[in-house]
């Protein structure tokens, strides 16, 4: 699948096979972003995927209502594998808030 990504989406799908979805989130990840984000989390192909790998590496700021978002879309299925990469440090603070090391790998 191609990279897609809707208008005012801070979410990019980089690539999925149905099994695995390679994610991006880019920029001020902020309360307008909230309703968009949970749309595409909520859609095909990311419901259907077991595994997501997100690279936080271009955002720059993280809402924690967005990261609530992100961690209910990732653990909707108990089965969902979810990794974490390259979240600056302000972002990793939220995600932390949210409870994401109790069910992310959270690499560097």
């Amino acid at each position: 699948m191609a990279a897609a990504q809707l208008p005012a989406s801070p979410l990019m799908i980089r690539a999925t096979d149905g099994r695995r979805a390679e994610l991006a989130l880019t920029g001020d990840i902020g309360a307008q972003a909230l309703r968009p984000l949970e749309e595409r989390l909520a859609a095909p192909p990311l419901s259907e995927a077991d595994e997501w790998v997100v690279d936080m590496s271009g955002a720059t700021h993280l809402d924690l209502a967005c990261a609530y978002a992100l961690l209910r879309g990732a653990t909707r299925w108990p089965a969902t594998a979810l990794t974490i990469r390259g979240a600056r440090r302000t972002v990793h603070r939220t995600l932390h808030r949210a409870g994401f090391d109790a069910v992310a790998v959270m690499e560097d």
